[in-house]
């Protein structure tokens, strides 16, 4: 008994003096500050002063572990390493969704062995789905959607048996689908990859639209012949019987036909050819088309770069002053000159208030964007001033000036390529059927962006204005962050290249788009808001569409009682954040106050929409399951998930 007693003992006092290294409160913040540090995007929104992370936006703690990390909608870029969310082993709910977020999942995402929701829709993510995923035997709901998974879809899905939610959807996926013997598993999608052969009898439960964007047949879809492919609502029977006289006369008159209508065609680009003119250095002349909406693509997006007029290299030289060549900024790269921004293949982007703008693609593999001014009033010496102090200009919100070219005939302008193109086109450019709804936690990082970007500009003098902001003039990168361009170019233009169609944006007091103070870019801004929360254009900010006075409008609305007919019908999904809408939707209708002085500062919305966008990611965290309860069928998800067993 003594042996046994002293033993124990020796045990207990060795705990207390060599700790085992559990994970414990301290090596979670550690794991969220490597994952803040090897992520890109918008800054997550987290006081690092805190002693704990159990106060920042989207961190949920529960019994001193994070239990909870949603962090959707951040503009967070890159690929996820080890050992940073596979350190937080304690995590039940992880949502990284709608990021930009690449690469192959961490490997050491299996630590994480109590997970229960995962969402990673929305991102870059690429590869097969590793195996390591199938032990993660608590796993309720799976959200992989819209990456770039591509391999087959492994049998050993089965293992997961919790799995009340599979989306797979909108990925690179091969092969067929295998029999998924998952009693719990309510909601399944694989559309929109490249799955073949025949819908297992377990799924054909499912709607038609979960398979859809397939070659699949069978269940909800169309049967299945013996190769396992659609044979369309004939009979097997009627599949063996020779092809009618009728049919096969049918397929020879489309055939010929089809041949006629090659050899047109033929016909046509050999003509065309043979009258276009052939140099090597020559810049082509572009037709000016009326496109309004930055990303849009006109005939000619595969023209060279525009000059003048159709001429050989060395004469547009000489018409462009000679020995002048491309002035950069800073630290700008260099890897190009005059010479091959010439020789670039181009794309018309839109033509905007001050010019056309094109997406230049260089020789080298550079792609930038080129402005071509027109109708620039001011002398070369004040020009040069002007356009030095637009470069000059350094914020993570503004679309970098990194070289200008002037002469006499062309002043251009070479900024970063956008390649998501404008807030505009995200929002007017397709509302038929295939669209992706805008969501929430994107449109306030948008908002919150741009305020940035207006706010520095503002920051730099009390003149300094940007004096055209409208949402085509906010570009968004690849994970949707905002970036405000046309800045100080206003001033160098004359008053015939403002014409009516950014009446919707601007102040009543100005007269003189050359001059706009900054409370009149806060106007702007504030109808840019607007159009953000109502998804309406404003008056005369789309070709060929009228829009509405977007300030009138919802002014009238809200003097007259508050409803939901506000906001665009694809934010009316998110009923958590509802307060936190109307706040954005009260700075907007401060902003277009009829009197300048009466209007809020740049620096002070800023500060405002950011208190806003914490508020809202701690919203989510009273509302854990928010990534959940989208919609009447997720809601359904949830209570079976409340059923299934800890």
């Amino acid at each position: 008994m003594v042996p046994n007693l002293l033993f124990a003992a020796t045990i207990l006092f060795s705990l207390f003096l060599f700790p085992t290294g559990k994970p414990d409160l301290s090596a979670d913040r550690a794991a969220l500050l490597g994952l803040r540090s090897a992520v890109g995007g918008r800054s997550l929104l987290w006081n690092l002063s805190e002693p704990t992370p159990c106060s920042w936006p989207g961190v949920i703690c529960d019994s001193g572990r994070v239990t909870e990390l949603h962090v959707p909608g951040m503009g967070l870029s890159g690929q996820v390493p080890p050992k940073t969310i596979g350190n937080l082993t304690g995590l039940h709910t992880l949502s990284l969704r709608f990021n930009a977020l690449s690469g192959p999942l961490p490997s050491d995402l299996p630590s994480i062995s109590d997970l229960r929701y995962l969402y990673l829709q929305g991102n870059l993510f690429s590869g097969p789905i590793p195996d390591f995923l199938f032990s993660l035997t608590n796993l309720i709901r799976l959200n992989l959607a819209s990456n770039n998974f591509s391999g087959e879809i492994s049998p050993s899905f089965n293992n997961l048996t919790r799995l009340g939610t599979l989306y797979l959807e909108n990925n690179k996926l091969t092969g067929s689908i295998p029999d998924l013997n998952i009693p719990s598993l309510i909601q399944f999608n694989v559309s929109n990859n490249q799955l073949t052969g025949s819908i297992p009898s377990r799924l054909s439960n499912n709607p038609a639209s979960a398979f859809a964007g397939n070659s699949l047949c069978g269940g909800p879809l169309l049967s299945c012949n013996g190769s396992g492919t659609a044979t369309g609502t004939t009979t097997p029977s009627e599949s063996k019987n020779k092809l009618s006289g009728g049919a096969i006369a049918g397929i020879i008159i489309g055939s010929v036909i089809g041949f006629l209508f090659i050899v047109a065609i033929l016909i046509c680009l050999c003509k065309r050819k043979s009258n276009k003119k052939e140099y090597s250095r020559e810049v082509a002349a572009v037709k000016q088309t009326e496109i309004e909406i930055p990303g849009e693509k006109s005939a000619r997006d595969t023209d060279n770069f525009p000059a003048t007029a159709p001429a050989p290299a060395k004469k547009v030289e000489e018409n462009m002053g000679g020995k002048k060549s491309l002035v950069f900024f800073g630290k700008s790269e260099r890897g190009f000159d005059l010479e091959d921004l010439l020789r670039a293949s181009a794309e018309v982007l839109g033509k905007g208030t001050f010019g056309t703008a094109y997406k230049a693609g260089l020789e080298k593999g550079v792609v930038v964007a080129v402005k071509r001014l027109r109708d620039v009033t001011v002398p070369e010496n004040e020009f040069r001033e002007k356009i030095e102090g637009v470069g000059a200009m350094n914020h993570e919100n503004l679309v970098p000036l990194r070289a200008y070219y002037y002469s006499r005939d062309e002043k251009l302008l070479v900024y970063d390529y956008m390649p998501m193109g404008s807030l505009s086109a995200l929002l007017h450019g397709n509302r038929g059927a295939g669209r992706t709804p805008l969501n929430w936690e994107t449109r306030s990082a948008i908002a919150l962006g741009a305020a940035r970007g207006i706010s520095y500009l503002h920051s730099q003098g009390p003149t300094v204005s940007h004096g055209n902001i409208k949402s085509s003039n906010v570009l968004l990168t690849i994970s949707f962050e905002a970036r405000v361009s046309d800045f100080g170019l206003a001033q160098l233009v004359g008053p015939s290249s403002t014409p009516n169609r950014i009446a919707g944006y601007r102040a009543p007091e100005v007269t003189d788009p050359r001059k706009v103070s900054q409370k009149a870019d806060v106007y702007s801004f504030g109808v840019l808001l607007l159009e953000l929360l109502t998804g309406k254009a404003p008056t005369h900010a789309l070709l060929n569409e009228e829009g509405v006075d977007l300030p009138r409008w919802v002014q009238s609305v809200v003097r007259e009682e508050w409803t939901a007919e506000v906001f665009d019908l694809e934010l009316l999904r998110y009923q958590n954040v509802e307060e936190e809408m109307v706040q954005l939707l009260q700075l907007a209708i401060d902003c277009v106050a009829q009197y300048p002085d009466k209007r809020p500062s740049m620096a002070e919305l800023n500060a405002q929409i950011e208190e806003l966008c914490r508020s809202s990611l701690q919203q989510q965290q009273q509302n854990p399951f928010g990534d959940i309860m989208n919609d009447a069928d997720e809601q359904k998800a949830y209570s079976v998930d409340l059923g299934a067993p800890p």
